[in-house]
């Protein structure tokens, strides 16, 4: 008998507290809840707060190019961002590369293109010669790149991709690469 009064008493426990517990309204119908969470999509029509946000965007935009391109890690893309990629970056911009000039080669073939007969046969061979040239240097970039960071890192924390990166960015103008060159040439990384 002692054990069914257990039972009772924490029976009717429960369901007094269940009673003090309860949420003190009814529950909304779905679409009441949708209308509560409902926002506009095309965002305020005020006229004169719709300036100021785009203001302010513009404002974010314009300072994070600029952080961009004086090489600030924070408004760096992932692709840009670390030690690693700050030395190789370093590295490619203090150096003179072959692929620099691959542009300018370029559009000097398209005029030498113009001209007839042999003119136009070594000029073809000297752009193919020019990009073979090109493609030597990168290669050659690339493990001189992975002997400095192996010595500055350590063999085995050098990160991925960095052969892919310093070869591109060795192909670009100097002044076109982003972030913009943060060393003078000649001026190699320690």
């Amino acid at each position: 008998m002692s054990g069914g009064k257990r039972d009772e008493t924490a029976g009717s426990t429960q369901d007094e507290a269940a009673e003090v517990e309860g949420k003190g309204r009814p529950t909304p119908s779905r679409r009441q809840a949708q209308a509560a969470k409902a926002q506009p999509i095309v965002g305020s029509h005020d006229k004169e707060l719709r300036k100021q946000q785009r203001q302010a965007q513009s404002e974010a935009r314009d300072r994070a190019r600029a952080g961009m391109m004086a090489g600030d890690e924070r408004f760096l893309t992932q692709r840009d961002r670390g030690p690693q990629r700050r030395f190789v970056r370093d590295y490619v911009d203090a150096r003179w590369s072959a692929g620099e000039l691959l542009i300018p080669v370029m559009v000097i073939f398209l005029v030498v293109a113009m001209f007839p007969g042999w003119v136009q046969v070594y000029g073809v061979f000297f752009v193919w010669a020019f990009l073979l040239f090109a493609i030597i240097d990168a290669v050659l970039l690339t493990f001189t790149l992975k002997k400095k960071l192996g010595q500055k890192f350590g063999e085995n924390n050098v990160q991925p991709g960095f052969k892919w990166y310093g070869a591109m960015r060795a192909m670009q103008f100097r002044m076109l690469r982003m972030p913009k060159p943060q060393v003078k040439r000649g001026k190699f990384p320690a």
